[in-house]
């Protein structure tokens, strides 16, 4: 079997790939948004927050889950939900590497 695409790429590009992926729709960032308000919430309660359908906010925070960007604990009959600080930690870095060349490298580019 041939090789995916992915096994071209270091395990940490790939990782950071799958992070900036749950990232990239705004009502991910709104639920983050949300949780780093409340610190931690019950899945009802972000529903009552989004514009979005029930079904919809499950989705995503089931994407946000997958890629490590948040915990969820079941209590009951809920789940409640907290950031995952480890997959910011990833993030946090990359972007700190970016502005650390930037700032090094001043205006030398194209």
């Amino acid at each position: 079997m041939g090789a995916t695409k992915t096994d071209h790429f270091t395990d940490n590009q790939n990782e950071l790939a799958v992070l900036a992926k749950a990232l990239g729709h705004p009502a991910r960032i709104a639920i983050i948004e949300y949780l780093m308000k409340v610190d931690t919430c019950i899945c009802g309660d972000i529903v009552n927050e989004m514009p979005l359908a029930q079904p919809t906010v499950s989705q995503h925070l089931k994407e946000l889950k997958n890629a490590g960007l948040i915990k969820g604990n079941i209590e009951g009959t809920a789940i409640c939900y907290c950031i995952n600080e480890a997959g910011f930690e990833k993030i946090k870095g990359f972007f700190q590497n970016i502005t650390e060349y930037s700032e090094k490298k001043k205006a030398n580019c194209c």
